[in-house]
């Protein structure tokens, strides 16, 4: 694929992506691949790799002289890193950041706490690298850089545990911490209580402390949720 096709490519999945998760196309909404080559002045077969972006996500279903149908979000692969970036981008993105936050909070104490029996000492030292890293970006604004740390952090976390299933939860983590960034459900500097308690994660986790790195763990989601009520209630 050329890098025009590339662009036009990424154009057309976000657009439709965008509202497929926005609800401007229902479920049931059917979608002619001639009508979106039109619209969006692209080949059909652009369109057709478009649409089977779409079909891996679940977002659609394509059937001959049928056309692309759009499916409820029941169908949805709503783990999907891109999928979730799509609907935080929504007007739906309070209840989407809650939803997603729940999750964390019932998955990441438990990563935390699995972290202080598994992990490596690389993974201790980088735990305690990204931590302080935090700590470092937290002041002044610079939100971008402090999202790198928290990003990494949890990643470590996840990965640490040593279950393979937590450790591919980590793009979704990811995607929960732009999308808070990017739209602004964020203070415009990060909660220090929060930042400190990343520091003992790492300090618990470093000492093998299964039972403490899950209750700090637990205390960062609370926190989280308790900002959501605040930032997007």
């Amino acid at each position: 694929m050329t890098t025009q096709a590339q662009g036009l490519h990424s154009h057309v999945l976000a657009t439709l992506g965008l509202a497929i998760t926005a609800g401007e196309y229902p479920p049931g909404t059917v979608l002619r691949t001639d009508e979106l080559a039109q619209r969006f002045d692209v080949s059909r077969t652009v369109v057709r790799e478009v649409v089977r972006v779409l079909e891996s996500m679940h977002l659609v279903e394509s059937r001959r002289r049928v056309g692309v149908t759009v499916l409820p979000t029941a169908s949805w692969n709503v783990y999907d890193p891109q999928v979730i970036r799509w609907r935080l981008a929504g007007a739906d993105r309070p209840r989407q950041l809650r939803s997603l936050t729940v999750l964390r909070s019932a998955v990441e104490p438990v990563a935390a706490g699995l972290a202080a029996v598994h992990a490596t000492p690389e993974q201790c030292r980088e735990l305690t690298e990204q931590a302080l890293g935090m700590v470092a970006t937290s002041r002044g604004r610079r939100l971008e850089e402090y999202l790198v740390h928290d990003i990494a952090f949890h990643r470590v976390v996840l990965n640490a545990s040593g279950n393979e299933m937590f450790a591919r939860l980590g793009d979704v983590v990811a995607e929960v911490l732009t999308g808070r960034t990017h739209h602004h459900v964020m203070f415009e500097d990060p909660d220090p209580a929060a930042v400190t308690l990343h520091v003992q994660v790492a300090e618990a986790v470093r000492e093998r402390d299964t039972a403490r790195a899950e209750e700090l763990t637990r205390q960062i989601a609370v926190g989280a949720l308790q900002e959501l009520d605040v930032l997007a209630p």
